[in-house]
């Protein structure tokens, strides 16, 4: 029995570091619910720019707690942004992936 790709269940684990969880994903939750594509991202130490799609900087800090990083894991977003012009595909995967304590992929 083959599984689809787009429905194959994808985990990572919760504790890894929080820069290399956002470059896996490429994706970025704003303040105000939409959720974003990282077209790149540049690591300066503790801290980091994310630059979109739609060309908003976000400056991040590597915090396994922070509002980001809760949103990532939750899935806690309302909508993709329009701009960023995020793929079905992408959000399907985004939609499939879970975040365990103790099982999936250490990045």
């Amino acid at each position: 029995m083959t599984v689809d790709a787009s429905k194959k269940k994808r985990f990572y684990r919760k504790n890894v570091d929080f820069f290399k969880f956002v470059e896996r994903l490429k994706l970025w939750p704003s303040r105000s619910g939409i959720l974003h594509g990282v077209k790149t991202m540049t690591i300066r130490g503790n801290t980091a720019e994310i630059v979109t799609h739609c060309n908003e900087k976000f400056q991040i800090y590597n915090s396994k707690h922070s509002r980001a990083a809760r949103c990532l894991r939750n899935k806690l977003f309302f909508h993709a942004c329009t701009a960023c012009k995020i793929p079905g595909w992408k959000l399907e995967k985004y939609s499939s992936t879970h975040v365990n304590q103790n099982y999936g992929s250490r990045l």
